[in-house]
């Protein structure tokens, strides 16, 4: 799968957006494949999950007229994995606030999730939608 096939891409903003694609690609997993911006300033980022989808994000502006100014830790996203438990472990070792332990689902998801540095809720889980 290409990006090119990848049709929704979840949106953040970030106070310290460096600071949060850190955290996104070396505790979570993600892999960066576009960075534009200078100093702390990030305009666009892109980062795929390696199994497939992606997020972007950006520096928080000061525009409050712009339709698209997200607040930063406003966001929520569901990452299906066959890497929970890793995962898992990483987020714990880097100190990051976990908000719900490791859990199996009565929907048979093993899944838990956690907050970024920012605030926002990664929820990671085996559960991959019904076919």
């Amino acid at each position: 799968m290409t990006s090119r096939d990848k049709t929704v891409w979840p949106s953040l903003r970030a106070r310290d957006a460096r600071r949060l694609i850190d955290f996104l690609v070396d505790v979570l997993g993600f892999e960066q494949k576009a960075l534009y911006g200078e100093g702390d300033i990030v305009q666009h980022c892109q980062l795929d999950w390696p199994e497939g989808g992606g997020v972007m994000l950006g520096s928080m502006r000061d525009e409050p007229e712009n339709p698209w100014n997200l607040q930063p830790g406003s966001s929520g996203a569901y990452v299906a994995t066959d890497h929970v438990d890793e995962i898992y472990q990483r987020v714990v070792k880097a100190g990051a606030t976990v908000v719900r332990e490791l859990n199996d689902t009565d929907y048979g998801s093993h899944e838990f999730a956690c907050r970024d540095p920012e605030g926002n809720l990664w929820s990671f889980g085996t559960y991959r939608g019904e076919p």
